[in-house]
C-alpha cells in the first residue's frame, strides 16, 4: 500500500491545497519498505491530485483539505485522513499502529469528526430551507 503524508518543515503540512511536498511510503504489514520525497508544487490542484494518482497513492494523510479536493480524492478511491497535525515520524507511527485519527495528532480546534463537511452542507441547506418555510 502506498501512503502519502504532506510535509512542511518535518511536520504534516497544515493545508493540503497549497502543500508543495509529500513523503510517499510503501507500507506492508505495518512496516515501511520505502520512503520517497515527491514534489507536489503546482498552481493547479488537479495536477497535484494527478501526481498522487500516478504514484499509486491509496491513502493520504494531511492537514486541512478543501471539500472539492477531498471529494475528488475519495471519488478516485483514495482514503483521506485529514486534519492531522504533528511530526512526520509520530504521525507515521500512529498510522502504522492504526491509531489515526487521534485527538493528540489532530489540528488545533478540530473536534474529532473525520471530514466535518461530509454532510454539513446538506444540514445547512436543510436549516436554510426550514427557515424560509417559517418566514414565508
Amino acid at each position: 500500500m502506498k501512503v502519502a503524508i504532506t510535509v512542511w518543515n518535518q511536520r504534516v503540512s497544515p493545508v493540503f491545497d497549497v502543500c508543495r511536498e509529500a513523503l510517499i511510503f510503501e507500507v506492508e504489514n505495518g512496516s515501511v519498505f520505502s520512503r520517497v520525497a515527491e514534489n507536489l508544487s503546482s498552481e493547479n490542484s488537479s495536477t497535484k491530485i494527478e501526481r498522487l494518482m500516478s504514484l499509486g497513492v491509496e491513502t493520504l494523510i494531511c492537514g486541512a483539505i478543501s471539500e472539492p479536493l477531498y471529494w475528488e480524492l475519495t471519488q478516485r478511491k483514495v482514503k483521506v485522513i485529514g486534519f492531522i497535525a504533528g511530526e512526520i515520524e509520530e504521525v507515521l507511527q500512529a498510522f502504522l499502529t492504526k491509531r489515526l485519527p487521534t485527538a493528540s495528532l489532530s489540528m488545533p480546534g478540530y473536534c474529532g469528526r473525520q471530514m466535518r463537511f461530509r454532510s454539513g452542507g446538506a444540514r445547512k441547506r436543510e436549516r436554510n430551507h426550514q427557515r424560509r418555510r417559517i418566514t414565508n
